[in-house]
């Protein structure tokens, strides 16, 4: 370290010291363990009380609440899509289906949307109704 100054061989030692340290920090911060959320709930609780574990209150869930039914002549095509065993496809198929045939008359009338079979109507039968038109 020959040919530079005492007050640039300082600031050299400051300049490695504070890197050191910054590094050394932000390393020890990687391997800290996340903290814990915890969520409760009441038994019957309303379906807004829900949403107030930090979500806001207009969000739509991914899934299906529990006891929650979907109405197949009245459902949008995100509803349509938290059903199980239906994505983007079948639900766009069935919103189709249902504009150019009319209303369901009933649960089995899903079998003549393309794309759902007897196995997939029998996977939905307690999560959908035919109840608007």
């Amino acid at each position: 370290m020959t040919g530079i100054s005492r007050y640039e061989k300082a600031v050299l030692s400051l300049t490695a010291a504070f890197l050191l340290f910054t590094g050394g920090w932000f390393l020890a911060r990687q391997n800290m363990a996340a903290p814990y959320e915890v969520t409760t709930a009441r038994p019957g609780t309303e379906q807004t009380e829900m949403f107030q574990s930090g979500q806001p209150a207009n969000s739509r869930p991914d899934s299906l609440l529990e006891g929650e039914v979907i109405d197949l002549n009245t459902a949008d095509l995100y509803d349509l899509e938290r059903l199980p065993g239906i994505g983007e496809k079948r639900a766009q198929a069935i919103v189709a289906y249902r504009e150019e045939h009319g209303p369901f008359q009933s649960v089995e009338d899903l079998t003549q949307v393309s794309g759902i079979g007897q196995g997939i109507l029998d996977g939905l039968r307690e999560y959908v109704t035919v109840n608007g038109p």
